[in-house]
C-alpha cells in the first residue's frame, strides 16, 4: 500500500474507487474530486488497482493511495485496515458492489464515519441485467437505508429507492453530476468530423449490453440515411462482437470505431447529434458533456433521468424517443451544423461543476 505516514491525519473527507476505468460514474467522482481539491477541501483518494485510463484526470498534488490489489474480495481486509489507519470523517463511493461492501464492513471503522453512497443507475433496471440480481436486491434492501446519506441523480431515482427499497427519504439527497464544461469547451475548441455532406452522428460508452451499441448499428442500418456516419468513442468486452455486427449489416463505412479517447469532445462538438441508445442509466455523463460541446442529444426513454435534463434544457436540446423506429425518425430530424466553431452550450447551471461543488461543501458542513 503507498501511503506516506506524514500525510495521515492531514484530510477528513475519503474517496474509494476500485480503479480508474473510463466509466461515467468514475468520470464524476474524479470530477467532483478535482472541484473539491481546487477549493482547497482535505481529500484523498484510495484505489485497490492505479491502473486506467482516467488516472490522468488525478490532479498532482492530490494524495493517491493503492492497495495493490486486483478485486473486490482482495481488497477488504487492506481496505478496513487503511480506514482505520487513516480515520476520515466521510467515505465517498459510487459504484453499487463496493458501496454493499462498505455497509457491510462499516462496524469496523472508527466510531463517528460518515458513509455517503452515490448510486450511478437506476436500480429496477440494472439489478435485472446484474448476474447477481437477487444478492443485489437484497442487499440494496436490507443494507442501504444504513448509509448515512444516499446520493442520487434524479427524481426518478428517488423514488425508486423509497418505493421499491424501502430507503428513508431523509438520508436520500439529490446530486446532479458535475461536469467542468470550462474544461470541456477548451478542449473542443478544434472540432473533429468525419467528412461527407450526411448526418454526422457520435456515441460514447464502454461498449456493453448496458449501452445498446448494438439496438444503435441496428438502427443506422435499417435507416434511409445512407450517406449518414455514425463514430463510436469507447472500449469494452463487446468491442470485437459489435465490430463483427457491423460487418454483418454491411455498415462499416459508415461506421468507425475510436476506442477510448482521454478528450472525445471534439468529436462531441463535431456532430450534429449525439446519440444515447442504453437500455438503461441512471444520469449519463457523456449526455451533460455533448451538451456543453453544443451538441444536441437523442436519447432512449430508457435512460435513466434524461428526460428530467430535457425538462431542464432549453428546447430542442435533448430528445426523447422510445427505442426503435422513434429513434430513427429522431435521427432523421437532427440539424445539421454549418459553423466550424464550438457552438453555444446547453448545459444546464445546474450541472457546471462550481454549483455542484458548492452544494456538495455545504453537506460536507452540515455534516460536522
Amino acid at each position: 500500500m503507498k501511503t506516506e505516514e506524514k500525510d495521515l491525519g492531514d484530510f477528513t473527507y475519503l474517496f474509494v474507487l476500485p480503479l480508474f476505468s473510463g466509466g461515467g460514474a468514475e468520470r464524476v467522482l474524479l470530477n467532483l474530486i478535482r472541484g473539491l481539491h481546487g477549493k482547497g477541501e482535505p481529500i484523498r483518494l484510495v484505489v485497490f488497482d492505479g491502473g486506467g485510463p482516467l488516472r490522468t484526470m488525478v490532479p498532482d498534488t492530490l494524495p493517491v493511495d493503492e492497495l495493490g490489489t486486483q478485486s473486490l474480495r482482495q481488497s477488504i481486509l487492506p481496505l478496513i485496515s487503511y480506514i482505520r489507519k487513516i480515520r476520515p470523517k466521510v467515505i465517498y463511493s459510487t459504484l453499487g458492489y463496493v458501496n454493499l461492501a462498505l455497509l457491510v464492513i462499516a462496524p469496523l471503522f472508527p466510531h463517528h464515519t460518515h458513509l455517503w453512497l452515490r448510486e450511478a443507475n437506476l436500480p429496477s433496471i440494472s439489478q435485472r441485467n446484474n448476474r447477481y440480481t437477487v444478492l443485489m436486491w437484497l442487499g440494496y434492501r436490507c443494507l442501504y437505508r444504513y448509509a448515512d446519506r444516499l446520493l442520487v441523480t434524479s427524481e426518478r431515482m428517488k423514488r425508486e429507492f423509497i418505493d421499491t427499497f424501502r430507503i428513508p427519504e431523509r438520508i436520500i439527497y439529490r446530486m446532479p453530476n458535475p461536469v467542468d464544461e470550462d474544461c470541456i469547451r477548451i478542449h473542443s475548441k478544434e472540432i473533429k468530423r468525419v467528412p461527407g455532406a450526411g448526418f454526422r452522428f457520435v456515441a460514447a460508452g464502454r461498449l456493453t449490453h448496458q449501452k445498446g451499441f448494438d439496438c444503435l448499428l441496428h438502427w443506422l442500418a435499417g435507416s434511409d440515411y445512407s450517406d449518414a456516419h455514425l463514430t463510436i468513442l469507447g472500449i469494452g468486452e463487446r468491442a470485437t462482437e459489435l465490430k463483427q455486427l457491423a460487418v454483418a449489416l454491411g455498415i462499416t463505412q459508415r461506421v468507425a470505431f475510436i476506442g477510448f479517447v482521454t478528450s472525445p469532445w471534439s468529436w462531441y462538438a463535431g456532430a450534429d447529434a449525439f446519440l444515447l441508445s442504453s437500455r438503461w442509466e441512471g444520469m449519463p455523463n457523456a449526455v451533460l458533456e455533448a451538451l456543453s460541446c453544443g451538441t444536441p442529444v437523442i436519447a432512449t426513454a430508457q435512460s435513466g433521468g434524461i428526460s428530467e435534463i430535457a425538462k431542464q434544457a432549453s428546447e430542442g436540446a435533448v430528445t426523447v424517443v422510445e427505442s426503435g423506429e422513434a429513434f430513427v425518425k429522431a435521427m432523421g430530424c437532427a440539424k445539421k451544423r454549418g459553423e466550424n466553431s464550438i457552438r453555444s452550450s446547453l448545459l444546464p447551471a445546474r450541472y457546471r461543476i462550481d454549483s455542484v461543488v458548492t452544494t456538495f461543501q455545504q453537506w460536507l458542513v452540515e455534516s460536522s
